[in-house]
Formats: C-alpha cells, sequence, structure tokens
C-alpha cells in the first residue's frame, strides 16, 4: 500500500509502478532499497528532469502461519520480530487472537447470563431481570464483532481497494443498536413494575446473582481490554470497557435485594431505572467511539508523533499533509515529504521507502504509508500549478 513518488520541476513522466501483490510474495526490509527495486529501463536522465514513479506495496507481505491450536500456542510463545515484513502477519495474527478472545468471553458472558435467567425466575426481581437482559446483549455483541474480524482478513478486491477493515466499524454500529434495545428493554420493565409492584423473593439468592454478574463481567472485561489493547482494536477495548460498566450495574442488583430485605420493596424498580441510566450512559460513549472510527478520527498526538518519526528520517528537509487513519485495527498512514532538489529519481525513491519504514516502526500498530516525495518549494511549484486549479 505504500506509494513512493518524486516531482522535480518541469515535466512528469509517469513510470508503470510495478506492483507487488501483497499476498504473494515475502521479503524483509532489505528488499525496500533502490537495489531492490531496479527500474529497468527506467534509469535516471539526469538531476534536471521530472518523473513521477509510482510503486505499490505494503510493509511486508503473506507468510503462512500453522493454523489451529498448535498454530496459535507458538504465536503466543514465541516472540514475533520487528521486520516491516512482520507486519501483515501481525494484523493476522491480530485477528486470530481478536477471534479467540471474542469466543471465550462470549462463553463467559452467555454462562453468566444462563446463571442469573434462571434466578430471575425464582427471585422475580426487574432489577435482575435489566441486568441478565444486559448480559445477553453483551454476549450477542461478539457474534458482529467475529463477522468484522473473518470478513476483515479479506484480500483487497478491484471494488475494496483498501481491503474490507472497515467491517470493523460496521460491527461498532450493531453494538450500539443492541446496547440501545437493552437500555428500552430495561427502563419499560423498571416502569411497568413502579405500576404493577410485584413481590422480590428469595433475596439472598439474589444478592448471589448480582455477585455472579459482576465478577462474570469483570474477568470478561479484563480480558477484552488486555486483548484490545494487544491487537489495536479499538472496538474491542470499548466492549471490554462496556462489559466493565455492566459489572458494576449487577452490584446494584445487590442493592436492590438489601433494599427489598429492609422493607423497600420500590427499591427493586428504583434500581432497575438507575441500570437504564448505566446503560444509557454506556450508550453514549459506544456511538461516540464509533462515530469518531466512522469520520476518520485519531488521537492528535499520533499525528504529533508520525511528524516527529518523519522529520528525523535521513533526508527528509520537511514535512507536510500528515494524515492517519483507523482501517479496523490498523493504521494507515499518507504524508508529503520535501528532498533535496539535486536528489536522484533512485535518491528519492530511497528516501520514501525509509519515511515509511521508519512510521512502521516508530508508530504502533501503523501497517502502511503512502508517502510524496517532492523537491524544495521553488522546483515543485510548476509542477504544483498543474492541479492547483483544482483546489
Amino acid at each position: 500500500m505504500s506509494n513512493a513518488q518524486h516531482d522535480h520541476a518541469g515535466h512528469a513522466h509517469p513510470h508503470g509502478g510495478h506492483a507487488h501483490d501483497d499476498h504473494g510474495h515475502g521479503h524483509d526490509d532489505k528488499g525496500h532499497d533502490d537495489k531492490g527495486h531496479d527500474d529497468k529501463g527506467h534509469d535516471d536522465h539526469g538531476r534536471g528532469h521530472g518523473h513521477g514513479h509510482g510503486h505499490g506495496h505494503e510493509h511486508g507481505h503473506g507468510h503462512g502461519h500453522r493454523g489451529g491450536i498448535v498454530g496459535f500456542l507458538k504465536e503466543l510463545l514465541v516472540p514475533h520480530s520487528h521486520d516491516s515484513a512482520d507486519k501483515v502477519d501481525s494484523a493476522l495474527e491480530a485477528s486470530r487472537e481478536g477471534m479467540r478472545c471474542l469466543k471465550v468471553s462470549f462463553a463467559g458472558l452467555l454462562i453468566t447470563a444462563l446463571v442469573q435467567t434462571v434466578i430471575v425466575y425464582y427471585t422475580n426481581s426487574v432489577a435482575l431481570l435489566g441486568d441478565t437482559l444486559h448480559n445477553y446483549a453483551d454476549a450477542l455483541t461478539a457474534v458482529p464483532l467475529a463477522i468484522a474480524f473473518i470478513v476483515g482478513r479479506r484480500l483487497a478486491t478491484r471494488s475494496y481497494t483498501y481491503g474490507y477493515g472497515r467491517a470493523e466499524d460496521l460491527a461498532g454500529i450493531i453494538v450500539v443498536v443492541l446496547i440501545a434495545f437493552s437500555a428500552f428493554y430495561a427502563g419499560y420493565e423498571a416502569i411497568m413494575r413502579f405500576m404493577n409492584p410485584g413481590e422480590v423473593k428469595h433475596l439472598a439468592v439474589l444478592a448471589i446473582a448480582g455477585v455472579v454478574g459482576f465478577l462474570g463481567n469483570e474477568i470478561v472485561a479484563q480480558y477484552r481490554i488486555r486483548t484490545g489493547r494487544r491487537i489495536g482494536s479499538a472496538a474491542l477495548v470499548a466492549d471490554g470497557l462496556h462489559a466493565r460498566t455492566d459489572g458494576f450495574t449487577s452490584l446494584a442488583v445487590v442493592f436492590s435485594a438489601a433494599g427489598a430485605w429492609l422493607g423497600f420493596p420500590i427499591a427493586d424498580p428504583i434500581i432497575g431505572l438507575l441500570i437504564t441510566l448505566a446503560i444509557l450512559m454506556v450508550l453514549r460513549d459506544a456511538a461516540r467511539e464509533v462515530y469518531r472510527r466512522l469520520m476518520d478520527a485519531v488521537d492528535p498526538h499520533l499525528v504529533d508523533l508520525a511528524e516527529t518519526v518523519i522529520r528525523s528520517t535521513a533526508g527528509v528537509v520537511d514535512v507536510t499533509d500528515v494524515r492517519l487513519r483507523w482501517h479496523g485495527h490498523k493504521l494507515l498512514a499518507e504524508a508529503r515529504v520535501t528532498v533535496d532538489s539535486t536528489l536522484s529519481l533512485t535518491d528519492a525513491h530511497h528516501v520514501s521507502h525509509q519515511v515509511e519504514h521508519d512510521l512502521v516502526h516508530g508508530v504502533r500498530r501503523l501497517t502502511a504509508a503512502t508517502i510524496h516525495a517532492e523537491p524544495l518549494a521553488h522546483d515543485a511549484d510548476p509542477a504544483h500549478a498543474l492541479i492547483s486549479h483544482h483546489d
């Protein structure tokens, strides 16, 4: 996905870029220098002539990995190298690790919700019902996320030239809808209990159910947050924080049982409404996170870091137009770098790839960069004039 371009004052002769299939072969960073990409028939025509050179590839190409349990254990135990050639493999490993996390956490939340369902039947608690429904919704959020991880592995096509990483953002929308439904139903049941009070039974069992819900959610939350941060998946981290919040709402069920035991049965629907409010707060945060991803928002500190890395690269005079965006749990970058006007096409090409190499190693979760190299301002102006009227 990298695109190294170099403009000189004068005219531009686009050469056919060498297309390297991202999954067709592997090579390490040593293959990124000019010797590794020799432009046969495109020798340097002198320092005063302009040549547009497009070269597309992703830092690191696909390597085969052993599947199954043995392969997964190997990935957990064997340290990964920091070669750029491992970046695509790293993305695939991240998807596999994310899938494993979703499977385990789905099972954990489902068991928690099933245990609570049985207790709801015996205790007739609307507060516990709201918490139980939310736990079912939490478990179901694993389904769209799992589908997104699977779809995101698909190769890019002529129609989807960036691949399918955005599927994770679409899954986030589904997660938000599920949370909204859970909040609506829990609130509805609490209001109905205000209108038609019912007796809450088996208070000790109800309290135990609240503790079970807290422990189940907290264990899942820690697992999802740890895994999400490790693989760079904001959706998984957000889902983990969501589960943690649900754990504390489960503790509210304990207070519901305590209120009923003290002779305040109205405490049950009140706690149910408080749980509904807690779910709505989580809904707000989740919706904001999904919105930011859909709008290509990134942490400004990442942009500052990318600029610092680029400026420190040998041969770079200046950098402008640094852009970053998430594509699933991978980070992509674009930038314009100014190089010395006297550099040859080959040398400018090398600087561009050196910038990409430094970015991939210097910015966490960044897997590819599109770098446009151009000469000093007074030499670049004639070329810029060709497209300035399109601004």
